[in-house]
């Protein structure tokens, strides 16, 4: 399929999640005909709480929705580590008005319904994408002349490329690279609680981690306060598969038995929990091929343990813009720089987040190890550490790619 030179090349997005409309959002803004493909019979997000650090909120800046995410926030005062054993502080980090200042932008919590709400309120209204639910994509054909996909009901969906947003299970990733995921062996429990059910003196403006052996605990407020998100997460004694499933309260008492009274008193408050078996990849060198490309967990799936996976999915939605702008809407070349641009990046947040999962999950003499290397600490040294991270500008999204073209 070939575009005529006064059209904007039209691309299939597969995977209305958070990367998948932040993605249309991006390109549609360029002038770009996007068919987003869901495969759900309703657009919509599952799960509870999600953390967005200041790099988040730069990429939804840059997609304007930005003050519309921040109306449905929680704006924290710090990030806190507690010893679940014998409940003492490992770190206190404010994250107020120096924070702000170093970051150019807050650290906050929100509903993950809430933040794909926002951004798909501006994709509806974007007279350039239209939305198809109940798009399960069965067959995918990438040609150096387009892309074309059949869905499972018959339908079939043409473009100029493609970009697989759809997950750790991605069929485009599937298509395109072929490996297979890396089951973790972690299982999180998630659920959201009534402000009234959290214990009084727990309802802290925070993202509160409680650090235990092989096992933690995370509990923040959400939508003004009125919710608590609720996590825990633990090593399974059990072989796993990646999937989402209803848990159970037993199960996630007997991993938490040696934890202290006073984080353990949480396992207690949920009516319900999902229960997510966990997994990553291996990172690539090169995600994209010809006309088609991946964002988010289709490329770079990680584990919990930075919150970082929904920030991940939004700075490659902005990049991936930025990428098709510099290269004139030749989007093969686009989608090379485009994964130049975010590999080492995101791979080296893949390859952070298992080592941060093992100091949360530290035990015996590992586990003194780990609450005596914040001790001390300034939180400008904190932000020092990473800078890396949330200190990530649009303006410069592309610096990696050019740095390894240098």
């Amino acid at each position: 399929m070939s575009t005529p030179r006064h059209e904007k090349p039209s691309v299939l997005l597969i995977g209305g999640g958070i990367g998948g409309m932040a993605a249309a959002l991006a390109l549609a803004r360029l002038g770009m005909p996007v068919e987003l493909l869901e495969q759900s019979a309703a657009i919509g997000e599952i799960g509870a709480g999600l953390q967005l650090g200041p790099n988040a909120f730069a990429a939804l800046d840059a997609l304007g929705v930005g003050e519309a995410v921040r109306r449905g926030s929680v704006f924290t005062e710090r990030l806190v580590m507690m010893d679940a054993v014998d409940a003492s502080e490992v770190a206190s980090i404010p994250v107020g008005e120096a924070f702000r200042a170093r970051f150019r932008n807050p650290y906050a919590v929100s509903h993950r319904a809430d933040l794909h709400g926002a951004i798909y309120e501006a994709v509806k209204q974007h007279p350039l994408i239209r939305l198809h639910t109940s798009a399960q994509v069965q067959d995918l054909d990438i040609g150096e002349r387009g892309v074309t996909a059949a869905t499972r009901d018959g339908r079939r969906f043409q473009a100029d490329a493609v970009v697989g947003c759809d997950g750790v299970k991605s069929v485009v990733r599937a298509r395109l690279i072929g490996d297979a995921p890396r089951v973790s062996g972690h299982v999180v429990y998630r659920a959201v609680v009534p402000t009234a059910d959290m214990p009084e003196d727990l309802r802290w403006n925070a993202p509160v981690v409680w650090a235990g052996p092989n096992c933690h605990l995370v509990h923040y407020p959400l939508r003004h306060g009125e919710q608590y998100n609720l996590v825990v997460t633990f090593h399974s004694r059990y072989d796993e598969e990646w999937g989402v499933t209803d848990g159970s309260k037993e199960e996630v008492l007997s991993y938490f038995e040696g934890i202290h009274a006073r984080p353990r008193q949480l396992l207690d408050r949920p009516t319900s929990w999902r229960r997510w078996s966990t997994a990553d990849r291996e990172p690539v060198e090169n995600w994209s091929q010809g006309p088609a490309t991946l964002l988010g967990d289709a490329a770079h799936p990680m584990m919990q343990y930075l919150a970082q996976g929904a920030c991940m999915a939004l700075e490659d939605a902005v990049t991936l813009g930025a990428a098709v702008e510099a290269c004139g809407y030749d989007l093969p070349a686009a989608f090379q720089l485009y994964s130049s641009a975010r590999v080492a990046r995101t791979a080296r947040v893949v390859l952070s987040v298992r080592e941060m999962g093992r100091l949360y999950h530290a035990k015996g003499v590992e586990r003194l190890v780990r609450n005596s290397l914040w001790t001390g600490r300034t939180p400008e040294r904190f932000y020092d550490a990473v800078e890396w991270l949330y200190a990530w500008n649009p303006s410069e999204c592309l610096a990696d790619a050019r740095r390894v073209a240098g």
